[in-house]
């Protein structure tokens, strides 16, 4: 909490400066974090974010923002993006469908893809992502939200851990350009 010193003495100013940095350094204050779903006119803050988490992911040579395709997944009639906003900047997506479940005849939540921006880890922006989809979900009635987790990525790894349960099924890849010429 900042304390608002008296204006009058003549270190108040000063002191309520050094108050303030103190507080901020220690995390006492914090940007909030604002969660809604993306629009297409947000395609040019979530272009940079799909590359930096191409990069991630790969490993390889950056790839180049590209609004077009930011605009092509905001506009598909099957996904739905959710963003992490800090004011008016972008710092987070979560790629999600809504699916029906077979057995049961509910509905899941599928995650597909979750990205938090390097400089804004470990503030709870990505567990605010996942709060904000079970949320959701209950809306929706979902059974459950599950998601495919890139096993190396151990911070990843550690939160998914800490507030969900490992499923009992396996996961599969079937390129299909192997099989396009059979």
């Amino acid at each position: 909490m900042i304390e608002v010193l008296d204006q009058r003495t003549r270190f108040g100013t000063w002191w309520a400066k050094v108050t303030l940095l103190i507080d901020l350094l220690s995390g006492e204050i914090m940007t909030t974090t604002q969660i809604r779903a993306l629009r297409l006119d947000d395609a040019h803050k979530l272009a940079p974010l799909i590359a930096e988490n191409a990069q991630a992911l790969r490993r390889g040579a950056p790839r180049r923002p590209d609004a077009y395709y930011a605009e092509r997944i905001l506009s598909d009639k099957t996904a739905e993006v959710l963003g992490a906003f800090e004011g008016d900047k972008l710092v987070g997506f979560a790629v999600f469908f809504d699916l029906p479940e077979l057995i049961t005849g509910l509905r899941i939540g599928q995650m597909d893809d979750i990205y938090v921006h390097p400089d804004h880890r470990n503030k709870g922006t990505g567990r605010k992502m996942i709060e904000t989809l079970v949320s959701e979900g209950q809306s929706r009635g979902w059974l459950h939200l599950r998601w495919l987790v890139p096993g190396k990525n151990t911070p990843a790894v550690a939160l998914y851990e800490k507030i969900a349960e490992p499923d009992h099924r396996k996961s599969y890849l079937i390129p299909i350009d192997r099989i396009a010429g059979d």
